[in-house]
Order: structure tokens, then sequence, then C-alpha cells
């Protein structure tokens, strides 16, 4: 009997678990739904994640890792030494949800966002990659009290796309405005 791959599983059920979440909104995510979005059985389903919480928590981690892929690609097309705005740039508009890819993942992050809101324990692996980012973005901005604001900014724009109210041109143009003030008109 072939070995199963863990990771590769949970993966599975975690991709699911995204796929009824930017369909139907957080509120469809059930054990029966994503099971049956997975093609898998509620029972293999609970042997892989006890909670929930659990479940969301590594669907949060899949979605991290599909954006850090993302960003190291983008930010490897910049060359050995990229100035701080184009890093910048290139950073949140990998991350904002332009294209079809990053639209879905970032309506599961919004959706997760919304889940901890409530969720305080799970909210946790938020608060370390919040910190993370704002510690980044300050090595990266002169003045340093911005990057919390840029962060935001980043986010709020982020749920405008997702919500139709900002089209990408829009979207980019908003960043570039928040760039301008940050280092100076190009």
């Amino acid at each position: 009997m072939p070995k199963v791959d863990r990771r590769q599983r949970r993966t599975l059920i975690a991709d699911a678990l995204m796929r009824v979440a930017a369909e139907h909104g957080l509120e469809a995510v059930s054990l029966r739904q994503v099971a049956a979005e997975a093609g898998v059985s509620a029972g293999m389903v609970q042997h892989y994640f006890r909670t929930k919480d659990e479940m969301m928590a590594f669907a949060m981690e899949v979605v991290r890792e599909r954006n850090q892929a993302r960003v190291t690609e983008a930010v490897a097309r910049l060359g050995d030494s990229p100035q701080p705005r184009e890093l910048l740039r290139t950073i949140i508009g990998t991350l904002l949800p332009l294209a079809d890819e990053s639209r879905a993942d970032g309506r599961v992050a919004l959706a997760f966002l919304a889940y901890t809101a409530v969720r305080p324990t799970a909210s946790e692996v938020l608060r370390d990659e919040t910190a993370r980012m704002v510690g980044f973005f300050e090595s990266l901005i002169p003045v340093h009290h911005q990057a919390r604001g840029l962060l935001a900014l980043m986010e709020g724009i982020g749920v405008y796309l997702l919500g139709g109210q900002y089209t990408p041109d829009e979207a980019r143009a908003t960043l570039e405005a928040q760039l301008d003030l940050l280092y100076g008109s190009p």
C-alpha cells in the first residue's frame, strides 16, 4: 500500500476549503462542504483536522506560502539591488488581489481575518505575520512610523479590489500616490 503524504492530503483539503470560501463565503465552510469539494469523506477531513480553527489556520498557511512564492519570484525579477520604492511597489503589487489566483487567495485571507475577529486564539498567526510585515516595511520606508499605515492601505486596497469598488488600475494608482507621499514623486 503506497504511503500517503500527510502534507499533500492536508493541502488538498485546504484547497477545497479555499474554493468553498472564495465562492460562497466563510459561512459556507463546514466539514461536510469541504469534504464534498475535496472529493473525500468527512471522516478523512476529521482525520487531518480536529477543528475548523485548525483547518482554517492551515489554509491560511497555504495562502501565505503561495504569496511568498509569488513575492519571491517577482522580487527576483528586480535584480540584485532594487530601490526600496520599487521593492515595496513590487511586493505590495504582488500581494494585492489583482489577478485571478491572487483574488481567490485574497478572498480566503479576508474571510480568515473576519473569522479571527471573533476568535482571538485563531488571530495569533495574523499578529505574528503583521509584526514581521511591519518590521520589513519599516526597513524600506524613510519615515518608520508610516509602515503600519502602508500595511493598512495595502489591506484596504485589497478589500476594495475584492468588493469591486476599485479596478486594478485604480488600485495601482492609489499605491503609487502613497509611494509618492513616502518617497516623493519620481
